[in-house]
């Protein structure tokens, strides 16, 4: 717009009056041109944490499962003015990744496969609230779907269920 303006012949006076700009803005973007301008990455600040970093990466090295708050009141024992959020924050950073564990979901085609199990439990029903009987409860887990049903019994007998 500022531009257009200069071009049609405007002065710099009518241009900031008009756009509601000082003029030493106005007279800047015309000399500066079309050219965008560039900015660069900013340089880095010192944070209050850096003269603590070198320490919390040996402890975190040496012991991976240490918490923040630990870590914390040593760093503090050295002089550490800062707060606990910054440390953690610092810490999800340099922690090393956990291992999984060795568990894999063992996938299968519709039909082919399902989990079978039977749960012991003792109760006592309100008919005979002096016996103590045993009751189980048979569970499938179909393979593919995950659909389970389940089905107390007196016996694990393949009659009864």
């Amino acid at each position: 717009m500022l531009h257009q303006l200069h071009e049609d012949g405007l002065t710099i006076s009518e241009i900031a009056r008009r756009s509601g700009l000082d003029r030493k803005t106005v007279r800047k973007y015309i000399q500066r041109g079309l050219t965008a301008p560039s900015y660069g990455p900013r340089a880095p600040r010192p944070q209050v944490l850096d003269p603590y970093t070198d320490y919390l990466q040996g402890r975190i090295k040496a012991f991976p499962g240490l918490r923040g708050a630990r870590l914390l009141r040593e760093i503090r024992a050295l002089g550490y003015p800062g707060g606990y959020t910054r440390v953690t924050d610092y810490l999800r950073e340099i922690r090393p990744p956990k291992e999984h564990g060795f568990e894999h979901r063992f996938e299968t085609a519709p039909g082919v496969q399902a989990q079978v199990d039977f749960a012991h439990f003792k109760v006592r029903f309100t008919d005979d609230p002096a016996h103590v009987r045993v009751v189980w409860l048979f569970s499938m887990v179909l393979g593919f779907s995950r659909y389970l049903v389940g089905q107390f019994a007196t016996s694990q007998h393949l009659a009864v269920t």
